[in-house]
């Protein structure tokens, strides 16, 4: 395998490592509450998301099972922090990997997911030679349903009121793709970017 090379390129982001300086950017949609159901760690507190940036800023490689790879998505023209999207290196025996993502909100509905997720599957495929990917994500978020469903993804799990959050029972659905089923004609073309409303 090839060293990675990065930042990646799609027509409208720059996935890249995160920096010291993104810390703001990162609050403003970490801290959320419609955020927070789906980070991995919770930042409900300014030391809390401080924490965070520093273990995204470690990950920045996949060498052994374990390691997440996370990268910011950053917006070409303004340099704008949109949104992070992770890939975990789960099993290498079995090349089993998991997407991961979280978007600021006022972002969202804009084609960015669809462009960082559909690199960040190229990049298993392709690049770390997995076998399977997986998503995880919530029942009731129609919006990442119908973005799995675009990449071509099935769903293989329903999880139906399996964990308390905030007092509400959880709905998780788990997609996942081979990646024979990962061709070329399968792959997702780059939406066009919709004008911004003022």
């Amino acid at each position: 395998m090839s060293s990675l090379r990065l930042p990646i390129e799609t027509g409208h982001l720059v996935l890249r490592p995160f920096e010291r300086s993104d810390l703001d950017a990162v609050r403003r949609y970490h801290t959320l509450p419609s955020v927070q159901r789906y980070v991995e760690r919770p930042t409900r507190y300014e030391e809390d998301v401080a924490a965070a940036l520093a273990i995204m800023r470690s990950q920045v490689e996949l060498h052994r099972p374990g390691e997440t790879l996370t990268l910011a998505m950053v917006r070409k023209g303004d340099a704008v922090l949109v949104g992070h999207v992770s890939l975990k290196w789960s099993d290498a025996t079995a090349g089993q990997g998991e997407l991961r993502f979280a978007i600021d909100p006022a972002h969202s509905g804009k084609g960015y997911l669809t462009q960082a997720l559909t690199a960040l599957v190229d990049l298993a495929f392709d690049h770390f030679r997995i076998h399977r990917l997986m998503v995880r994500c919530d029942g009731r978020s129609h919006h990442s349903i119908k973005l799995m469903q675009k990449l071509g993804m099935r769903l293989e799990a329903h999880y139906r009121e399996h964990a308390l959050f905030q007092g509400e029972w959880d709905e998780e659905l788990h997609f996942a793709m081979l990646d024979r089923e990962w061709r070329p004609t399968a792959k997702v073309q780059e939406l066009p970017m919709r004008a911004r409303v003022a």
